[in-house]
């Protein structure tokens, strides 16, 4: 017996129920109903559903949401999926993904619905992206859609369906991610994954705590490979062999993200520079460039001092003006701190004041699937927090999220980047 806590803050005794392994050496009982993680201690538990619990599993059609499906399929009575159609600009994309859903869902027997935020995503998702890239910021779309949409959006629509349902209900993604309850405190806490390669941590950094609590993550303790083989070996899905999904739902798979953003944004043309002030061309728009990236910009290449590959380096909105430098090691692409708006910190007991007190070690992630730097200190500002770390990075851009990690890899907040710099600390 466990106590598993929900949403509305109260507890219930619920059975943990194991059940028989149907497959092996890929067992779901191993991998998931029975699994712990050794290096958090016995405190920190797996959630676990009771038998008669409903599991809605959210599929995009990929084969990651297609294993979950047919994980809990095979251990549980009450399972449905559900997909989200959020972007009708895209239908013959939309309408190939939701009948590869309904395939999978035969195959495994489970029924499954169709739901549509698009209105919600407009609104919450793209409209803001456009704003941030019109003023030369570059957003990661991705984490909204989960702040708001699928950890959002849906799970306010599962809440009004099975919320007055005498049985608990949970929702189940595809993501590569941990989520593990604290039994002392009945914290749930969110982990990297367990296979680094996949490792999604970063793109659910904004989900509440609340919402945590209603959520399991299947494949945080597997691998890709281990997903591909259960997809194909163990349940023979339609899905097995579909390629990974590439770039934004919103964008044709035929057309350039640049392209597509100049649909929604006016040209701004402003000066391409260098750091001693040669004008060396003309850009549309501060939203074409991306921190850290080629400047795409003609150099006199028979004058050594600009012979080479360029690369940008700053965006100076107030000038509108492109700053690029030369070689792609330059130390300027290099910056060690930064400031970081709308800083929202998973658990409320961290803070800056004691967030080394806490953990021995702190790490941050500035972009998705970045080798995690070192941070060595961290300080409240009026509008978020300043961070520094222990040694360089590379290509640090503003209106990317800034992850924070602590000890066992526990993600313990994360912000938006809005400008970094190189060689100052940090003063109260």
């Amino acid at each position: 017996m466990f106590t598993r806590r929900i949403l509305s803050g109260a507890s219930r005794r619920v059975s943990r129920c194991y059940h028989p392994l149907r497959y092996s050496p890929e067992r779901f009982a191993s991998s998931f109903l029975n699994q712990k993680t050794p290096s958090l201690g016995p405190a920190y538990v797996q959630s676990i559903p009771s038998a008669d619990d409903e599991i809605i599993v959210a599929m995009s059609s990929g084969v990651d949401s297609s294993v979950c499906a047919a994980l809990f399929a095979s251990e549980y009575k009450n399972v449905r999926g559900i997909y989200m159609a959020n972007w009708s600009q895209t239908k013959e994309c939309v309408e190939r993904d939701w009948k590869d859903v309904k395939s999978v869902c035969k195959k495994i027997g489970i029924p499954c619905e169709r739901v549509n935020f698009e209105k919600e995503y407009w609104i919450d998702v793209f409209e803001p992206m456009i704003n941030q890239y019109r003023r030369g910021l570059t957003p990661n779309p991705d984490v909204s859609c989960n702040r708001y949409i699928k950890f959002g959006s849906m799970i306010e629509h599962l809440a009004k369906r099975f919320g007055s349902t005498s049985r608990p209900w949970w929702l189940v993604t595809g993501h590569y991610a941990r989520i593990m309850r604290h039994e002392p405190t009945g914290k749930h806490h969110l982990l990297r994954g367990s296979y680094d390669p996949k490792d999604q941590s970063y793109y659910l950094s904004t989900v509440s705590a609340p919402v945590l609590e209603r959520v399991l993550l299947p494949l945080g303790h597997m691998t890709k490979p281990e997903v591909r083989r259960l997809a194909k070996e163990v349940y023979d899905l339609p899905t097995s062999e579909k390629p990974d999904s590439q770039g934004l739902c919103f964008v044709s798979q035929k057309g350039s993200f640049r392209d597509f953003l100049g649909q929604y944004i006016e040209p701004n043309p402003g000066n391409v520079i260098t750091q001693d002030g040669r004008v060396s061309g003309k850009h549309e728009g501060l939203w074409h460039a991306t921190i850290g990236q080629r400047a795409g910009v003609e150099m006199p290449q028979g004058d050594e001092k600009y012979k080479g590959v360029w690369f940008v380096s700053e965006k100076r909105i107030d000038t509108n003006e492109l700053v690029i430098v030369k070689g792609s090691t330059n130390e300027e692409l290099y910056t060690d701190t930064m400031s970081v708006e709308d800083w929202y910190w998973l658990d409320p007991s961290i803070d800056c004041d004691n967030i080394f007190k806490t953990h021995e070690k702190i790490t941050a992630q500035h972009r998705s699937l970045q080798d995690e730097v070192e941070v060595s200190e961290v300080l409240k500002t009026n509008k978020g927090i300043k961070v520094k770390f222990k040694t360089k990075s590379r290509a640090i851009a503003p209106g990317q999220s800034l992850v924070l990690y602590g000890d066992h890899n526990r993600l313990l907040g994360s912000g938006i980047i809005m400008k970094s710099w190189r060689d100052e600390g940090l003063e109260k």
